[in-house]
């Protein structure tokens, strides 16, 4: 999992509330067992005719919102089934942010442990974001990990709260296999006591 730093980066606008997993990553797409190659799967059926032309009418076929790495949408985001495909999707997209006023919690959780950072913002700072992307070209905010802050070109817009220990790990880029691997050599003098 790649360390996250301080991301500073183009936003996307989706406010909508109530996006759910299978919107995310439709459930034909989940035959993989690899992270990889689920961004061009993203909001599958929202995002492509079905001859797999784009739809004009949506957001991230929208060539001012190319590039983003931060997503703003709406409240309960990633609600639904519970998939990991849905961050790796987000991410094989490009997307490193996600902020919403609220979250579903297996997608929160998943996405922590994935390196995707879900931020909760109050809904009228939410709000704020999408209005500012809307009607200003190129809007881009920094979202900084260490200082738990958001901020655009005018400066600091909100502070968010997260979990210390998620924290931790997503800034030093360890995911669970990551964490086990801390304790390698412990683990290899175990087995090695064992007989294995």
């Amino acid at each position: 999992m790649d360390k996250f730093e301080t991301i500073k980066g183009l936003v996307a606008p989706l406010f909508q509330a109530n996006i759910d997993t299978d919107q995310i990553i439709p459930k034909q797409f989940l035959t993989r067992i690899e992270r990889t190659g689920y961004g061009a799967f993203l909001f599958n059926d929202w995002r492509l005719n079905s001859d797999g032309s784009p739809k004009p009418n949506f957001v991230l076929n929208d060539q001012r919102y190319a590039g983003a790495s931060i997503l703003v949408a709406g409240a309960n985001f990633g609600c639904g089934s519970s998939r990991e495909h849905a961050p790796w999707s987000l991410l094989d997209y490009g997307f490193r942010v996600v902020i919403a006023p609220s979250f579903g919690d297996i997608f929160f959780n998943n996405s922590l442990k994935n390196g995707l950072l879900p931020v909760r913002l109050d809904e009228k700072i939410v709000n704020r974001l999408v209005e500012d992307t809307q009607t200003i070209d190129g809007y881009s905010l920094t979202i900084d990990l260490e200082n738990k802050t958001v901020a655009d070109a005018s400066g600091v817009i909100a502070t968010f709260e997260i979990d210390e220990f998620r924290r931790y790990c997503l800034l030093n880029g360890l995911d669970d296999i990551g964490l086990t691997l801390q304790h390698e050599e412990k683990i290899t003098a175990f087995e090695s006591k064992a007989g294995r």
